[in-house]
């Protein structure tokens, strides 16, 4: 038999832990575990779709092109017609140049956000096209055929595109016409197997698209389009009409729509050969746009039951990259609800609780492989909040033990310096502050009666001044960002909650709450981009390894942690955190754990 050398050419490695330098599938042998490891990407099973930004104007019936994070929605009506155009940037929409006219049921067309056509729309201009460059709509030369509600090889550059079917106006009939366009003008050429309007499109050029659904009545049908001739090929799943849509011909995705019984959720991936069922919009939508691609897409705009809505749902599809925990080096002392300052490779944790002995003030650094002891806090304490941007600049303020502290001390890298108090002490804080070492924030808490409070607090390298509260009083707060930008998710003020408010230097706006109620959560990141971590919210959770991740508008479930814990979270970005300690109490853990996206899954060979 062949030797593992003989057949991958290295020798497995003896490493003490998980191996940082190991490929794909590479085996280890984990000395201080005694266990035969390897690792490999970790990516999305199945692709899912959460929340964007919504648009500023609620419509239907629009056109739409671009990609993930560049795209572009014009028209459509919301009880009138429509000329407003508006840019999509991966977070926001923002209002650009109108149309030139108004109208409802254009069809679009490009590449990307700052290139594209819009395609017919309502007579009298339903044969118009106008070209987008970024800035700008201009006329250019029009369709030969006048029709509204088309599909479109939507991802086509444009310079060189197609579009079909539609409604031949006047009088309103179906059309199965088919129109080429090389960059100046239309060119007529064969037209659909079935006529429809309100059909759905994908495809890259325009010697290469696929068409499908369409109506009315809603139909199922697909065809295929070589640059000669259209041929029927497997059919939807749902036979339904004005989706939006996204891909390529032979990769491709249908997006919600109206199906016989009325408007569905229903998402759709073409692989070339057949249809498949994929995980549903999160919000009933037809008469949408989309665009994209099958690994990232968009739907936005469009209506349910009975109102044209401004909602946008960003697609991520099966094979993504994820983050990932990985167990690093564990702490000297193990503890819970203790403070935490710095970065993944640069991190302080100090204070806590260390049963049975009580109350600590030990310190520790570290440097993204090991921790350190260092000098202790001046005043021992738990539930002390920490925040600075390295183990070598760090603030712990608050916490308790015996007596609720308002006490203030900032580290240099060596030792801790009382400097001036808050205005008010206050416990339960650990993952409650954010910022720097001469510019932080503290919101929330709990009093000597341990009632939530709302206060919060700024510090600007000398003292702390009172600023305006939380919306909701809570405490076991998670906050990420800066003393001018940041976020406070979830709490318990009672009952365990999933309320996250935004700062935004003077005022704090409720945004979109966690999926899942918890408090003592550890968190990382900014106002924009985070994750919160663990936490408990017995007797559902004594505790959790839950991660859930913030784009800015929404919570998304991902990758646990590997152990379940009321953890201190540390780090700058929601791509490369720390989590360190935890608990609950009286129990309490060394351990310690680092976030990356990508991440890796390590596994462990058994019998």
């Amino acid at each position: 038999m062949a030797t593992y050398k003989e057949k991958v050419g290295t020798s497995v490695i003896n490493y003490a832990g998980n191996y940082p330098g190991a490929v794909d599938g590479e085996l280890w042998y984990d000395s201080t575990n005694k266990d035969f490891k390897y690792q490999y990407p970790n990516v999305t099973a199945a692709g899912s779709w959460r929340t964007g930004g919504n648009l500023n104007t609620a419509r239907q019936s629009g056109g739409g092109f671009g990609i993930y994070t560049a795209a572009l929605m014009f028209g459509g009506t919301n009880g009138s017609n429509q000329s407003l155009t508006e840019a999509y940037n991966g977070t926001t929409w923002t209002e650009v140049n109108n149309l030139n006219v108004t109208g409802q049921g254009q069809t679009g067309l490009g590449a990307t956000g700052t290139a594209g056509l819009s395609i017919g729309g309502s007579a009298p201009n339903a044969d118009r096209t106008e070209l987008w460059n970024g800035t700008n709509w201009t006329e250019v030369n029009d369709l030969n055929a006048v029709k509204d509600n088309m599909g479109s090889s939507q991802q086509a550059p444009s310079t060189a595109g197609l579009v079909f079917g539609g409604r031949a106006l006047p009088p309103g009939g179906l059309s199965a016409t088919n129109e080429s366009w090389n960059g100046t003008n239309w060119t007529e050429l064969g037209d659909l197997n079935t006529a429809r309007f309100s059909l759905s499109g994908s495809g890259e050029t325009n010697t290469a698209a696929l068409g499908f659904g369409g109506g009315p009545p809603s139909v199922s049908v697909t065809e295929l389009w070589n640059g000669s001739n259209w041929a029927e090929v497997n059919d939807l799943n749902t036979a339904r009409q004005q989706s939006a849509s996204a891909g390529t011909q032979t990769a491709a995705l249908v997006i919600g729509g109206e199906g016989p019984g009325g408007r569905v959720t229903n998402t759709e991936l073409w692989n070339g050969t057949n249809w498949v069922e994929q995980n549903d919009l999160s919000a009933v939508t037809g008469a949408n746009a989309g665009g994209g691609t099958t690994s990232n897409a968009l739907s936005y705009a469009g209506a349910n039951a009975t109102n044209s809505v401004a909602i946008t749902e960003e697609w991520t599809g099966a094979g993504a990259a994820v983050g990932a925990w990985a167990t690093s080096g564990s702490l000297n002392i193990a503890r819970e609800a203790a403070g935490g300052a710095g970065t993944q490779t640069s991190t302080l944790v100090f204070g806590g609780e260390i049963p049975p002995s009580g109350v600590s003030g030990d310190t520790e650094s570290y440097n993204g492989t090991s921790w350190t002891d260092l000098n202790n806090l001046n005043t021992s304490r738990r539930t002390v909040a920490g925040s600075g941007a390295s183990n070598t600049s760090a603030l712990a303020f608050g916490g308790w033990g015996p007596i609720i502290y308002d006490n203030t001390e900032t580290w240099n890298g060596t030792n801790w310096t009382e400097v001036n108090n808050l205005n008010t002490g206050r416990v339960k804080i650990q993952n409650s502050g954010c910022g720097t070492q001469t510019a932080a924030l503290l919101a929330g808490g709990a009093n000597p009666t341990s009632t939530a409070v709302t206060d919060t607090e700024i510090w600007n390298g000398t003292n702390w001044t009172e600023v305006n509260n939380l919306n909701a009083a809570r405490y076991g707060i998670g906050s990420a960002g800066t003393s001018t930008a940041a976020l406070a998710a979830s709490g318990f003020s009672p009952p365990y909650n999933t309320a996250v408010e935004i700062w935004n230097g003077t005022n704090w706006t409720e945004v979109n709450n966690l999926n899942v109620a918890r408090a003592d959560i550890g968190a990382s990141g900014t106002s924009t981009a985070a994750i919160a971590f663990g936490g408990s919210n017995p007797p559902t959770y004594p505790v959790a390894a839950l991660t859930e991740d913030w784009n800015g508008v929404s919570w998304q479930e991902t990758a646990d942690m590997n152990t379940a814990r009321t953890s201190t979270g540390t780090g700058a970005t929601s791509v490369s955190a720390l989590a360190s300690a935890g608990g609950p109490y009286p129990s309490a853990s060394a351990l310690t754990e680092e976030w990356n996206v990508p991440g890796n899954v390590v596994k462990t060979l058994t019998d």
